[in-house]
């Protein structure tokens, strides 16, 4: 890559990279992995252990010091780190495992401040299949391989097209009530809604432009980490439903400058109406 990155989304990059060849090799012969579950649509494989094994391994190596929040093996390294890097090895683990090109690795880098406080300072997501990396530093910018990024400048929500994620059976009934009462009031007023199946690349594409906007309730912080600050640095929104933060609630609204309130204020009034 001849854009010149940071030392931190340079040790990203290598990372992903390196993880990326077996997951591409395992991608093409998808029909041997080797697959067990661990929950009603919640699949885990060989490849994304494989994958979080190489990433552990290379961001350790290239940082030693610095605390994990991982997918599969969860949190790990110092509790009073001051860097942590969160890590989701195979988003969109499903579409992987059905053949299917649209899935990322997601990396993100997170910075305890002097008051307690954490923010995101770097965050990357690369989707090998087509050969995307979507990166992004505090204050820099949000890009995709060499080119800058801005949030689609569509004001019309007519003219929208948002993304979001299907709660599966074994979610929480809330989800799914709060899911079920928003996909009406905001259907007939849009573009069209797509559920893609990975977050991290709904999130990396309303960075692009691609989407106007994105909404997902009960959704974890490896899936979000990175995506959510790309989405900040194109010139978005990103937040809470509520005036939380998204890491922490699981609940997250991002979307252009004309279009996050409006989609906001539809997904909290699917959240507050009664069952």
């Amino acid at each position: 890559m001849a854009f010149r990155l940071s030392p931190h989304l340079t040790v990203m990059a290598n990372a992903a990279q390196k993880a990326s060849k077996r997951l591409l090799r395992d991608f093409a012969e998808v029909e041997q992995l080797q697959v067990s579950m661990k929950g009603p649509s919640d699949f885990v494989s060989q490849a994304d252990l494989r994958a979080e094994q190489t990433l552990k391994e290379e961001l350790a190596k290239a940082r030693p010091g610095y605390s994990f929040l991982m997918e599969e093996s969860g949190a790990s390294g110092s509790d009073n780190w001051t860097w942590r890097w969160i890590v989701d090895p195979l988003d969109g683990t499903t579409n992987f495992l059905h053949g299917m090109p649209h899935w990322a690795i997601s990396i993100a880098l997170e910075r305890r401040l002097q008051d307690g406080t954490t923010e995101i300072n770097a965050g990357l997501i690369y989707a090998p299949a087509v050969d995307e990396m979507f990166w992004a530093e505090k204050g820099t910018g949000a890009f995709m391989n060499e080119r800058r990024l801005r949030v689609s400048a569509r004001r019309e929500i007519t003219e929208a097209v948002f993304a979001t994620g299907i709660p599966f059976g074994a979610v929480s009934s809330m989800r799914q009530r709060a899911f079920t009462r928003t996909l009406p009031m905001l259907m007939p007023q849009v573009a069209g809604i797509r559920r893609f199946g990975a977050a991290a690349l709904d999130l990396a594409w309303v960075a692009h432009g691609r989407f106007e906007g994105y909404w997902e309730l009960g959704i974890k912080p490896w899936d979000i980490a990175a995506g959510e600050l790309l989405v900040r640095e194109a010139g978005g929104y990103a937040t809470d439903v509520g005036t939380g933060n998204p890491l922490e609630t699981g609940n997250i609204v991002a979307g252009n400058t004309h279009l996050h309130a409006k989609l906001r204020e539809i997904v909290a009034e699917g959240m507050r109406a009664p069952a």
